[in-house]
């Protein structure tokens, strides 16, 4: 109830702030759970990635140090976050999401770099995907990369793309894993192509430099 009510609220002030959001193969997203991956481009590239993809709710990690704060914890827990330790990530990195989307009707939101500040993808999705039987979901943002360039209402694209599949009975090996990973980014590139052929990201923190 609360993530459906965080969702309209969040839905209701995009629109004030840009009104410009558009969702392109909507379609290819199933209806059973899986897991939305994407390049991480800006802090607020998984609300427009959750609410493209409504009405499926979905649950994501965030770091820990933001669960200390006693409001915005209860906001977190019940928008269907739960704690990571990025430094050291523990056991329940894993179960946990493996666990809600087995037995939940969840989705997960991740974003394979870890930062927005990196854009190399690392394993863990490519894990959780094969323990919790679900097929990886790409898709890409263009847009602002930041709140001030939001408000100038420069269009924002979401492009989801076709489902990559982690064999549950295969060993997950470095050869699967870089196997997975090659799809992630060949599935990136080409989304992004899609909306823009000469689409080249670049971070505005690096850009500011």
């Amino acid at each position: 109830m609360f993530y459906s009510f965080i969702r309209v609220v969040a839905r209701v002030i995009l629109f004030l702030i840009n009104g410009n959001a558009h969702y392109l193969n909507k379609e290819k997203l199933p209806a059973k759970n899986y897991i939305l991956v994407g390049p991480h481009r800006t802090w607020f590239d998984m609300i427009y990635f959750a609410l493209g993809a409504a009405p499926k709710k979905f649950s994501f990690m965030a770091k820990k140090e933001l669960f200390k704060n006693s409001i915005l914890r209860f906001i977190l827990v019940h928008a269907n976050a739960f704690p990571v330790d990025r430094k050291n990530p523990g056991p329940s990195a894993i179960k946990t999401p493996v666990r809600w989307l087995q037995k939940r009707d969840l989705s997960l939101i991740m974003f394979p770099s870890g930062t927005r500040h990196s854009q190399k993808l690392k394993g863990g999705v490519i894990l959780i995907a094969k323990l919790a039987k679900v097929p990886i979901i790409p898709a890409v943002y263009q847009g602002p990369l930041t709140f001030k360039q939001l408000l100038t209402r420069k269009k924002v694209i979401i492009n989801f793309g076709d489902p990559i599949t982690v064999d549950p009975k295969g060993k997950l090996n470095s050869e699967l894993e870089q196997k997975v990973i090659a799809e992630m980014t060949a599935s990136f590139k080409k989304l992004d192509q899609e909306i823009d052929p000469n689409f080249i990201y670049q971070d505005p923190k690096q850009a500011d430099k």
